[in-house]
């Protein structure tokens, strides 16, 4: 089999064992989110393993020298037992489920990395089990129709949360994982602090801490919230709490409101994590194009997509650029966003987005 170099891992893909190229980038970035931690992690457990490349480059990237790596699979364990010896690493390779492994109360640990296939959501309460006060959990979601909105009923029954299906869907569907872990959490007296979360291609991902105690548990469950969103003028308003009371009509248009939630209304970075990736000379491609944007993006939940606006107003296309340095210059916050690349998030409301693309002079 053909060895396949990646960062300064060495594996070899058995048939019928998943592995993406693609999803380099996001290897990548977890690598360098871990080399962002101020407090270096000792243990890790790489909770759906395949090849193993993940747990190898955390290894011989991160020093993180006490690493475990699970797969239910036979082929895969195999796989990531022969490419463990190819890379002369210590790490533990164990044939088992996450259900199976967090049974037989196999410890906790400072870190844990979910990959799945599809949706991560059948897998955190186990996560959680093998958890502790300041655990970091790096979780993957790749069922982003469901997230998403385009399969709406299996969103409800998966995350207990209506996802809107329009232009604002990638940043609801990431609020709406959060949202679902905060909660799950809570469960087991955590609260959750969002260090990063990244949406690309065909997946999300999210870096969280969990904190322990009840008090931490009831602050990250305040910041959830529910939200309403106007599909006339493209207006949304959110609300945190568990059962907020939401307008029925838009205040701006007096269109009848879709609600959609619960979600995560919280931050989606800490700046220092983002600063401090930012800065690593090992940043490129498309790690560094999603860090660029986001160390300049308002942290602010949702955004205006500007062609779906100018759609909704009759207009002609305008810049998204333009849009931003209009409502600068007249005193508001406003950024792109990683979500949409003709994004715009401010806290001008949607009166002050309409202003200014409808503004001649820059």
């Amino acid at each position: 089999m053909p060895i396949i170099v990646e960062g300064k891992a060495r594996i070899t893909v058995s048939n019928g064992v998943f592995f993406n190229p693609v999803m380099k980038e996001l290897r990548d970035l977890s690598v360098l989110f871990l080399n962002s931690c101020k407090a270096k992690p000792v243990t890790l457990l790489d909770s759906t393993a395949a090849t193993g490349i993940r747990g190898i480059r955390y290894y011989l990237e991160c020093g993180i020298k006490d690493i475990t790596m699970l797969d239910i699979n036979r082929h895969s364990y195999l796989n990531a037992k022969r490419n463990v010896k190819l890379n002369k690493l210590p790490i533990k390779v164990i044939n088992r489920s996450i259900q199976q492994f967090s049974a037989i109360g196999s410890g906790k640990f400072d870190v844990i990395d979910l990959d799945p296939f599809g949706s991560p959501q059948p897998y955190i309460h186990e996560l959680l089990r093998l958890s502790r006060d300041g655990t970091i959990l790096m979780i993957t979601a790749t069922d982003t129709a469901v997230l998403c909105g385009a399969h709406e009923r299996a969103c409800y029954k998966t995350y207990n949360s209506k996802p809107l299906h329009n232009e604002l869907c990638k940043e609801a569907g990431i609020r709406i994982l959060i949202n679902y872990l905060a909660r799950t959490a809570s469960q087991f007296n955590y609260g959750i602090e969002v260090m990063l979360s990244v949406s690309s291609l065909h997946y999300m991902r999210i870096f969280v801490r969990l904190a322990h105690g009840s008090g931490n548990a009831v602050d990250s469950v305040k910041r959830t919230g529910l939200g309403a969103y106007c599909h006339s003028c493209k207006s949304f308003e959110v609300k945190p709490g568990i059962a907020p009371i939401m307008e029925y009509k838009c205040r701006h248009c007096r269109h009848p409101l879709d609600a959609f939630g619960p979600l995560w209304l919280g931050p989606l970075y800490k700046n220092e994590i983002v600063s401090e990736i930012k800065k690593s000379k090992r940043l490129s491609g498309g790690s560094q194009k999603i860090i660029d944007v986001i160390s300049q993006e308002f942290d602010t939940p949702l955004f205006y997509s500007i062609p779906s606006m100018t759609r909704s107003q009759h207009m002609g296309s305008v810049s998204h650029l333009s849009v931003i340095e209009r409502l600068r210059k007249s005193g508001f916050r406003a950024s792109g966003t990683q979500f949409d690349p003709n994004g715009v998030k401010t806290d001008s409301g949607v009166s002050g987005v309409i202003r200014a693309m409808k503004s001649k002079a820059l």
